[in-house]
């Protein structure tokens, strides 16, 4: 039986919008960056506890190995649910993708330590990271479809926006519950045991928001479709329009690079590289989401009214400038202040670009492929550069003996970004 028939027989089809439409298909968003946050946040905890080596450095790398590892499925989980859901529905492909990032979540949460099973933990991890990985491959591109279609005229910018605002809805809990168990627990516990609660709150979650997205009604745009196309038929079309998707994974390129750094990588530079306390790496980390839920629907809407290419033309530059520098200053004087600084500056510069980019990328995709298409691009990007940015970030500063290198890191984003912008207008010029 298919997702959409366990989910009922007879989904609705039909114009859906307004605030309970957008929170019911953003939440399982939520809940997809959510365990993605909290594994960065307790990086370094989950390298101790899964890969013990004796040497920080070492356990850090593969932690963060381990949490780009899951970006790598996510062009296969693009393709495969992402035909899925241009075959059988958005719905449909929705409700399939909550369900194997819980068993994701879950898989974090509950797996015994390298010291109890030995090698095992670290397998059934990654094993864990890469189902999650291939659901979030779809996830976001279909929650960012799925607004786009059942947006009323001239608001799709700022319907769109909130696939990317939910995120921040995480970034800012994930934040405020490792604020309150630092405070809570002593920095020993939290490393021995602490990090597991988080993850298993998300476990708890879940079932609720699956039985909130089951509500959800088809889109219009795909109900009105007389044709389904077949799996062979989609992949001949992401082959046929390969450079739309090419052009979509540039234009992600920044989204990607700059939120993991903003966010997942945050905690650790400050602690690890800044040498700062947990409750300053987190209180920055929850203010950075709370600019970003502010900033995203605000500039999403912007762009309905002044067009998104200024936005992504404006927000690359200043990104591909400004940058380095910025983390220049933040590491020759280390404080609270500068980190809070400079992380709310490159917060403000992902939120009016991401604002304008994601439903940019989705108008850029033809209907009958877009699910299949943006999640392409999009997971390529998280999967080439995004996901890896906090391994990245780590393995410069170690080499370079350069603090500041995961600024010029954010600024190679911005100039591939910057280059999709000018060659997405030549393609609609050519159109």
């Amino acid at each position: 039986m298919s997702t959409a028939a366990a989910a009922g027989k007879h989904p609705k089809a039909g114009p859906e919008t307004g605030f309970w439409s957008v929170f019911r298909v953003a939440s399982g968003n939520f809940l997809e960056m959510y365990d993605f946050m909290v594994f960065g946040y307790y990086a370094a905890a989950i390298g101790a506890a899964f890969f013990p080596s004796g040497d920080k450095f070492s356990e850090l790398m593969f932690a963060f190995m381990t949490f780009g590892a899951g970006f790598l499925m996510r062009p296969l989980g693009a393709v495969i649910l992402g035909a899925y859901a241009d075959k059988h529905g958005r719905r449909a492909g929705l409700l399939l993708t909550l369900t194997l990032m819980a068993v994701g979540v879950v898989t974090l949460a509950l797996t015994p330590d390298y010291k109890t099973i030995g090698v095992a933990a670290p397998l059934i991890v990654l094993a864990g990271r890469l189902l999650q990985g291939f659901s979030a491959g779809m996830e976001l591109g279909g929650v960012s479809v799925y607004l786009s279609e059942i947006a009323p005229p001239g608001r799709k910018g700022f319907y769109v926006a909130w696939q990317s605002a939910s995120q921040q809805v995480a970034v800012v809990v994930a934040a405020v519950i490792g604020l309150t168990l630092n405070h809570l627990l002593g920095k020993g516990e939290m490393n021995a045991w602490g990090w597991r609660i988080p993850l298993l709150i998300g476990c708890l979650i879940a079932p609720v928001l699956f039985f909130m997205r089951r509500s959800m009604q088809e889109t219009e745009a795909f109900a009105k479709q007389a044709h389904r196309p077949e799996f062979a038929e989609i992949w001949r079309g992401l082959l046929t329009h390969a450079r739309i998707v090419g052009i979509g994974l540039m234009l992600v390129t920044m989204t990607t690079v700059s939120f993991y750094m903003i966010t997942a990588y945050t905690p650790t530079f400050g602690t690890e590289v800044l040498k700062l306390s947990s409750t300053a790496a987190f209180t920055v980390t929850m203010c950075v989401g709370l600019s970003n839920l502010i900033f995203l629907p605000v500039m999403g809407a912007l762009s309905d009214r002044v067009g998104r290419k200024p936005l992504l033309y404006a927000c690359t530059l200043l990104m591909l400038v400004t940058a380095y520098p910025a983390m220049r200053w933040l590491v020759a004087a280390p404080s609270f202040g500068a980190l809070l600084a400079v992380e709310l500056w490159l917060a403000i510069l992902y939120a009016s670009y991401n604002g304008a980019m994601v439903v940019f990328l989705t108008e850029l995709i033809p209907v009958k492929l877009r699910t299949a298409g943006f999640s392409l691009a999009y997971s390529l990007a998280a999967a080439l550069f995004g996901g890896f940015s906090p391994a990245v970030a780590t393995w410069l500063i170690k080499h370079t003996g350069d603090k500041a290198m995961p600024g010029a890191w954010l600024s190679a984003a911005a100039l591939i970004g910057l280059g999709a912008t000018l060659m997405a207008r030549k393609h609609e010029e050519e159109a």
